[in-house]
C-alpha cells in the first residue's frame, strides 16, 4: 500500500537560485549606476588640473587618494635613487629626508622634459615605527613579515609617520627657481591584543602587506588587525590628504606672492 502523505519526486532539475529570486515575467533589474562626485571646486586646484602634475611614487594608494581630491590625471614617475639614509636618524628626519630626496630627484629630471615643465611634483614616504624606535619598512620575507606583525601585536601601540613634499616651479627669477613645502604627520595605531598567530599567518599569506611599510594595509584586509588609531587614517594609508592639500595651496601661493612682489618693485 502506497503512502499518500508524500508526493512523487519531481523529474525536472531544481531551479537555480538566480531564477527563484526574480519574478517569472520580469527582466533582471540592473544595479543603479554609481554617481561619481564632482571634483573639489577650489581655485588653486582648478588652476593646475589641466597642467602636468607628477606623483613621485609608484604607490597606487597615493594615486587613489589624490584622485579623491580631483587630481586624477597624474604622471607617475617614481624616484630611482636608492633610499639609503641611516636608520639611526629619528623617524621624523628619516621620512622627511627620504621624501625630499624623491621630490628633488624627480623634479630635477623633469624640469627640461620634452613633455613640459611640471606644474607640481608630489612625493611622500611612510614608515612604521615600533615602540622601541625601530623603523619598520617593507618585510623582506614571509618569516620577517610574521615576526613584524607579531611584534606590533604584542606592543602597546606603534607610530606611523608620513612625510609629504610638494614642489612647484616659480614664474619669477628668484633663486632656486622653485617653491618647496613639506610636512610630517604622525598617527598612533594599536593592534588588537586578541589577534592570534593563526590570523597573522593567514593575513601574511594573502600577500596584501608584502609591499607595505610595517607589513599591513589598514585600508584593506589588514583592518582586521587594527583595534584603534589616534590621528589621520589616510596618513596610515600613505598620504595625509588634508595636509597635502594645504601644501599644494601653499607652494602655488608662494609663486603668486613673489610675482606680486616683483610687480610692486617694478612700479616703484
Amino acid at each position: 500500500m502506497s503512502d499518500q502523505k508524500y508526493a512523487p519526486a519531481p523529474t525536472e532539475p531544481p531551479p537555480s537560485y538566480e531564477t527563484t529570486t526574480l519574478p517569472s515575467q520580469q527582466a533582471p533589474v540592473k544595479p543603479p549606476l554609481q554617481r561619481v562626485p564632482l571634483p573639489l571646486d577650489l581655485p588653486f586646484l582648478s588652476s593646475i588640473r589641466d597642467r602636468r602634475i607628477i606623483l613621485a611614487s609608484a604607490s597606487p594608494r597615493r594615486r587613489q587618494l589624490l584622485a579623491q581630491i580631483g587630481l586624477a590625471n597624474l604622471a607617475v614617475i617614481p624616484s630611482t635613487v636608492p633610499e639609503a639614509f641611516p636608520k639611526t636618524l629619528s623617524p621624523f628626519e628619516y621620512v622627511l629626508q627620504t621624501a625630499t630626496q624623491k621630490a628633488m630627484t624627480v623634479y630635477g629630471s623633469q624640469i627640461d622634459s620634452p613633455d613640459g615643465e611640471p606644474a607640481l611634483v608630489i612625493a611622500a614616504d611612510t614608515v612604521v615605527v615600533s615602540p622601541g624606535g625601530q623603523i619598520l619598512e617593507k618585510p623582506r620575507s614571509e618569516a620577517d613579515h610574521i615576526a613584524m606583525l607579531k611584534g606590533l601585536r604584542d606592543s602597546v601601540s606603534h607610530k606611523v609617520y608620513t612625510a609629504v613634499v610638494v614642489m612647484a616651479p616659480l614664474a619669477s627669477a628668484r633663486d632656486p627657481g622653485y617653491a618647496l613645502e613639506s610636512t610630517v604627520e604622525e598617527t598612533t595605531v594599536k593592534f588588537g591584543t586578541d589577534i592570534s598567530d593563526e590570523m597573522i599567518l593567514a593575513y601574511v599569506r594573502t600577500r596584501e602587506g608584502a609591499d607595505k611599510a610595517g607589513g599591513y594595509g589598514i585600508q584593506g584586509i589588514g583592518a582586521i588587525l587594527v583595534d584603534k588609531i589616534d590621528g589621520s587614517f589616510d596618513n596610515v594609508v600613505g598620504l595625509p590628504l588634508r595636509p597635502t592639500l594645504a601644501l599644494i595651496e601653499k607652494v602655488l601661493r608662494n609663486d603668486e606672492d613673489l610675482v606680486d612682489e616683483f610687480a610692486e618693485v617694478e612700479e616703484e
